[in-house]
């Protein structure tokens, strides 16, 4: 799959539930970056850009944002990219 193809899906999957918040650093980013770098599933989302703001966990993030961090974990496992590592 390219990454344009890739690209569409997310889209299409935001598509059915307009309330993931797909900025970098948020939960719907985060779900999606973890299954892509073979991470497990670790609900968790940044206040700004990844890395660079404040860090909020599972723990303290609201049913909206988990589902949301699930759906984009869900949408980068449909797609089935994943990172080479060389």
């Amino acid at each position: 799959m390219t990454k344009k193809e890739i690209l569409k899906a997310f889209d299409r999957a935001a598509e059915h539930d307009p309330e993931h918040d797909e900025r970098h650093g948020g939960a719907y980013d985060r779900g999606s970056a973890d299954y892509y770098y073979g991470r497990g599933r670790h609900p968790h989302f940044f206040i700004g850009d990844t890395y660079n703001s404040e860090k909020i966990d599972c723990d303290s993030m609201t049913e909206s944002q988990i589902r949301s961090y699930d759906a984009g974990y869900d949408a980068a496992k449909a797609c089935g990219d994943r990172k080479e590592w060389r």
